[in-house]
Formats: C-alpha cells, sequence, structure tokens
C-alpha cells in the first residue's frame, strides 16, 4: 500500500472534500433515482473522508510507513502500522512500547519520524555492555531483538522529562545509544498494530 494513500497532504484530502462536497450538491439538483443515490454516495464519502482524515488521523489514529530495517524482527520494511495518537493522554508509556516520536535535531535535521522501543524513563540508568543492554544495573531479557548489541556504552541517566529508545536491530539502528535521550514531547504515539501486508497482520508487542 503506498504511503501516499494512507498519509495523504491535507491539501489533497481537502480537494477531494470539496469535489464531493460540489458533486453531492450538483447531484440534487436533478430528482431521478440516479442523481439521488449518487448524491447520497458523495455525501457519506465526503462524511468518510472528514472523519478519517480531519479529525481520526490527526487526532487519535494515524498510518505510518516502516522505510528502514531497524526495528527488525519486530517490523520489517515497507510494514505499515497504525499509531494511537491519544493513548499517552490517559496513562504513561510503559516499558517495551513501540513509540513513533519525531527525531530530535541531533538524529534527523529535518525531524522525520522514527520508531524505536522505550528501554527507559526518567531517572533510569542505562548502560551497554557484555552484549546486553542493562537498566538499573540488571541486564534486559529481550526476545525480541535481532542480535545482541556489538558495541559498549557507558551509563547514562536519563533526564527528567525522557525517555531513553532504541530500534530491536540493536547493530542497525540510529537510536538513544547514538544521540542521547529523548524528550517527551517528542512522542506522537504508540504502534499498535501492523495492518500491511496482509500476512503480518496483527498486533505489535
Amino acid at each position: 500500500m503506498p504511503d501516499w494513500i494512507a498519509n495523504p497532504k491535507i491539501e489533497y484530502v481537502l480537494l477531494v472534500a470539496a469535489v464531493l462536497f460540489g458533486a453531492r450538491f450538483a447531484f440534487k439538483r436533478y430528482r431521478s433515482k440516479a442523481a439521488k443515490s449518487a448524491a447520497e454516495t458523495a455525501e457519506s464519502l465526503l462524511i468518510a473522508v472528514v472523519l478519517v482524515f480531519l479529525v481520526i488521523r490527526p487526532f487519535l489514529i494515524q498510518a505510518f510507513f516502516i522505510p528502514s530495517g531497524s526495528m527488525i524482527p519486530t517490523l520489517l520494511v515497507r510494514d505499515h502500522i497504525l499509531v494511537n495518537k491519544f493513548v499517552y493522554r490517559f496513562q504513561e508509556p510503559r516499558y517495551g512500547d513501540i513509540i513513533v516520536f519525531r527525531a530530535p535535531p541531533a538524529a534527523s535535521p529535518d525531524e522525520k519520524d522514527f520508531i524505536k522501543r522505550l528501554i527507559g524513563k526518567e531517572g533510569d540508568t542505562i548502560e551497554i555492555k557484555e552484549a546486553a543492554v542493562y537498566r538499573n544495573g540488571k541486564p534486559l531479557e529481550e526476545g525480541y531483538v535481532a542480535e545482541p548489541p556489538v558495541y559498549e556504552m557507558a551509563p547514562i541517566t536519563v533526564p527528567e522529562d525522557s525517555f531513553f529508545v532504541m530500534g530491536d536491530n540493536r547493530n542497525n539502528s540510529q537510536d538513544s545509544h547514538a544521540w542521547g535521550a529523548l524528550a517527551r514531547d517528542r512522542v506522537i504515539g504508540k504502534a499498535m498494530v501492523r495492518f500491511w501486508p496482509l500476512n503480518r497482520l496483527g498486533l505489535l508487542h
């Protein structure tokens, strides 16, 4: 599924909405059953477009396309996922959550959207040594990673209102071990479902 279908630009959405709005009134001028049916179809499509792209997508749920292999094996290149954008209004992010966020300038000057797994929270001490990630002195049990990290990182304490995030593909991921902690206000939402391709449909863990 092309990304432009899942996440069309707002100007295209408004154009489609305007065309459907015009079609609805144009067909309403005629009294035939076919015209009435066409007007009702245009009206239904208009409502759907407005709800999905102007209400649900900006504030509730958004589709994202996976462009890289940083989350292998959990997510593969060209997977499409749905991200819950309101869940963190009601609960705090949890260890192990897969989150989408606006990359900090140190990671991406144009602030592209990244997706990683939450490893550490405010006040946690994270260290990478002996082919394992340690949180507060204890190695994490991570059955979801592609392979153990081949690098090491001296202990760091996660700052206030920040997270430490890493890709599941430890050795091929630009993440907090490279550019530091992620500010809480850059988080977009929690990745919940893989919906494309259909043979990989399922909840994300």
